[in-house]
Parts: structure tokens; C-alpha cells; sequence
């Protein structure tokens, strides 16, 4: 399954909406997206949400898609 997960780029200021980011990753279910994030970032989840077909479909066509890939 691939999630759509906003966030902020770091824990230590207030979040505020116009700094909002996100990332695409490939993961078995949530917890596991979260978990990867946690892991491997130092950012600040928003949301984590699960994208559909169609969702995929449409945010592929953003030049800015890009799967992520935690080594």
C-alpha cells in the first residue's frame, strides 16, 4: 500500500500550515509508515493516510511525486 504522509520538517517549533510537507512511502499498513518515518526522520507526523487508486492516480500527476525509500 502506498500513504500519503503530511508532516512538519521538525519537532522542536510550533507546526504552522504553510510549512506543511509530504511524502510518499510503500508500507504494509500505518503503523509501519509511521514507524518508518519515526525511524529514519527527525520530522513531525501530521497524518498518515492511505491512498486509493484513484487518490494515487491523481497525486501522481504532480511533477513532484516521488516515492520514498528508507535505506
Amino acid at each position: 500500500m502506498i500513504f500519503k504522509i503530511t508532516y512538519q520538517p521538525t519537532k522542536t517549533e510550533a507546526p504552522r500550515r504553510e510549512n506543511t510537507q509530504a511524502l510518499y512511502i510503500e508500507a504494509s499498513d500505518k503503523v509501519e509508515a509511521r514507524r518508518l518515518v519515526d525511524e529514519n526522520t527527525e520530522y513531525n507526523v501530521e497524518f498518515i493516510q492511505e491512498l486509493d487508486e484513484k487518490h494515487l492516480a491523481y497525486e501522481k500527476q504532480n511533477p513532484e511525486f516521488k516515492l520514498t525509500v528508507f535505506k
